[in-house]
């Protein structure tokens, strides 16, 4: 048989990409390509950090499985732990690595512990002599300041170091800004000691939410991946969709979606899964661009998908005071249609370009049911952590036991038994998953604790309503435009943390009088579920929006991880990686527009709403790739994006057009269009039979 020229004409790129999955080494500089990357420490300074790594995750392993520490102990003790990693394994310039820390390295870490001790042993003082500051304290706080910048610029580069440095000026020169966003001005004692040594600066809510729920989960993670889990999550896929129509791209989507519930990383997905599943996607005829671009769309989802969510959903949890439970109950569906939404893309991509099969050479394999029974006890960790908190436990207590269980589980295979280095090594994986994460904790601080003392978020609440007139669909585009420009140089939980603090209170406002037609002020009063869900909903528009940067050029980080490995353009990667993530940007009005969606409303209104929406992503997805039974003509297209319009929207009907009709009939003249799209397509086939055949054969 004939071989696809398409495919021979790939041979060397699919040589490239799979060397590259091959290489541990390359996959790791991959992850951080957004982040420069660490010494490799050797002789005694590899002892001295891997004591302080894995004290710092063992210390957390107790404080939240067995007894709870202090405030200032929890939130300090990894402040400082990862302020003196930082120091001694990421070198002062990238181009002198080295295997051990420098001189000037060394004396920056003595002095981080020692600003970072000071605030510990110190914290019950400072809180008695709060406004009346010693000149010590004001030194401390310089210099702490300045060593959180420092600590920001070593591992993620100049772009969030510069936002948290432009926020300082602002708040210092105050007096000389813009009417619209001028304030009266503060010294440079106040800004420092304000956000250095109170609560709500360095050591305020990341601080907070990393130590109580993120770093428990990237420890989880670390002890997961080295029980061998990781194949069980990749087996069961490729059993279940590998040889359908798409396979192996159906396969990325959901492995992505199984390995994004417990990474806190986009990038980490895209590149664990897409090791395995880019090459695949090659080998069955998917061209190189398109491939890498299908795992960072299905790898962003992950970011959404309960239990972890990466660390957005336990920053909402403490923003909004909601149980994180019931954000992961609010979160569940949602995440599913986005998959949804990226796999009918998929299939109709690999529809229209006629691509079958698993493409791995093997005709048979071992078939799903037998993958559950020989290792479905893989699945234990995950299914722990989700009983545990679903019948009560806190999330943290709840990965202390998911983490020691994924010990137990390893041992129930030859080939992944944990022993004592395994443990270890784990146990450094861990700790130096968090540093990434952990360097942004300062330079957040600094920037929420700026927004707080000067007041910024109502003025940018202000400009919202300003430039957007009042209209509610105007305003989330907005916000969308300041998530995606943020995130082009902070990373994604950064900037949803900041984009939160600034615009929720604007949005939140937004729809209470587009649904209740009340103030928020008077909605919180008067009906406090009903404001429980605006603040919610708004958190959710910010929090997908956030994601944008991780596959919507120029940025795109996870699409050009994905670009490395498939040996692909980045550029056309990038675009590819959006066009099939277009659910992301979709989500956002879902939620302003659909309360039923989060859970707020009757059963029966949470069905329909979820029927409906379930039913038009199919729609929208199939439509958005321009292809059905055979490729969409302009009519089919129009009449069925109204139909998908109709179903995910039906507020259109009432609101812009003013048609008062019940929602069921609504929804039957969007079934209806779907069917004669339908119909329509069926005797275009009839008429031209050319039409099924895949796309390169009917040039």
């Amino acid at each position: 048989m004939a071989q696809d020229p398409r495919r021979e004409n790939e041979v060397k790129d699919e040589e490239l990409a799979m060397k590259a999955a091959a290489e541990p080494e390359k996959l790791e500089e991959i992850i951080k390509r957004d982040a420069k990357l660490g010494r490799q420490i050797s002789g005694f300074w590899y002892y001295v950090v891997s004591v302080l790594g894995v004290g710092m995750v063992l210390f957390y392993l107790y404080n939240a499985g067995v007894r709870p520490v202090p405030s200032q102990y929890h939130r300090g003790i990894y402040v400082l732990i990862t302020y003196v990693l930082v120091f001694l394994t990421y070198p002062m310039w990238r181009g002198s690595p080295g295997h051990r820390p420098s001189v000037p390295d060394m004396l920056l870490a003595g002095t981080a512990a020692f600003v970072v001790g000071y605030w510990v042993l110190e914290f019950e003082s400072l809180s008695y002599r709060m406004g009346m500051e010693t000149q010590l304290d004001f030194y401390v706080s310089l210099v702490g300041v300045l060593i959180s910048l420092e600590v920001c610029r070593r591992v993620l580069g100049l772009s969030l170091t510069l936002v948290g440095s432009a926020f300082l000026a602002y708040c210092y020169f105050g007096p000389y800004m813009p009417d619209i966003i001028a304030h009266r001005g503060f010294s440079i004692e106040r800004i420092v000691n304000h956000v250095y040594l109170k609560q709500e600066g360095v050591f305020g809510i990341m601080a907070d939410v990393l130590v109580t729920y993120v770093i428990l989960f990237i420890f989880f993670g670390a002890f997961l991946k080295k029980s061998g889990a990781g194949k069980f999550f990749l087996d069961l896929p490729l059993a279940l969709v590998g040889k359908s129509t798409g396979g192996p791209a159906k396969v990325s989507v959901v492995a992505s979606g199984f390995f994004g519930s417990v990474s806190g990383s986009a990038i980490a997905n895209t590149v664990s899964t897409g090791a395995f599943t880019i090459p695949l996607m090659k080998r069955a005829g998917f061209r190189p661009h398109v491939a890498g671009a299908i795992e960072p769309a299905a790898s962003t989802g992950g970011m959404f998908m309960p239990p972890i969510m990466g660390a957005g959903g336990f920053l909402m949890a403490e923003m909004t005071g909601t149980p994180y439970v019931q954000i992961m109950k609010m979160a569940i569906f949602p995440a599913f249609i986005y998959f949804l939404a990226v796999y009918v893309m998929v299939h109709f991509e690999a529809k229209r370009h006629g691509l079958v099969g698993s493409g791995d050479g093997k005709e048979e394999g071992p078939g799903a049911l037998e993958i559950l029974k020989k290792e479905w006890f893989m699945s234990l960790p995950l299914v722990i952590i989700v009983a545990m908190m679903l019948i009560g436990y806190s999330p943290g207590f709840a990965a202390v036991l998911a983490t020691l269980s994924c010990v137990g589980v390893s041992w129930l295979t030859r080939e992944y038994r944990m022993g004592p280095r395994e443990i270890f090594e784990a146990l450094q994986e861990g700790a130096k998953n968090t540093l990434v994460i952990g360097a942004t904790v300062g330079v957040i601080g600094i920037i929420v604790g700026v927004i707080a003392l000067t007041g910024i978020g109502l003025r940018f609440s202000d400009i919202i309503f300003s430039l957007s007139g009042g209209n509610l669909p105007l305003a989330i585009v907005l916000i969308g435009i300041a998530s995606l420009l943020l995130g082009m140089g902070v990373p994604v939980t950064a900037a949803y943390l900041i984009i939160a603090v600034l615009a929720v209170p604007a949005m939140s406002a937004m729809l209470a009088q587009h649904h209740f037609s009340m103030s928020f002020g008077e909605l919180e009063l008067a009906m406090p579920y009903a404001a429980t869900w605006t603040l919610l909903a708004s958190h959710m528009v910010v929090y997908w929006f956030s994601q944008s940067s991780n596959i919507s050029p120029p940025v795109c980080v996870a699409a050009y991880a994905a670009a490395a490995i498939a040996g692909s353009d980045p550029w056309k990667t990038g675009w590819n990686a959006f066009n099939f993530s277009k659910m992301l940007f979709l989500g956002p009005f879902l939620f302003a527009y659909s309360p039923a969606l989060l859970l707020s409303g009757t059963p029966f209104e949470i069905f329909m709403t979820y029927s409906t929406i379930l039913l038009g992503t199919i729609i929208f997805s199939a439509l958005s790739m321009g292809y059905f039974l055979c490729p969409t003509n302009i009519l089919e297209w129009v009449a069925g994006a109204f139909g998908a319009i109709l179903l995910m929207f039906p507020h259109i009907l009432f609101d812009t057009i003013g048609l008062d009709l019940h929602i069921f009939v609504v929804d039957a003249i969007a079934v209806s269009l779907f069917v004669l799209v339908y119909f329509l397509q069926k005797y275009r086939i009839k008429q031209n039979p050319k039409l099924l055949l895949p796309l390169h054969m009917r040039k």
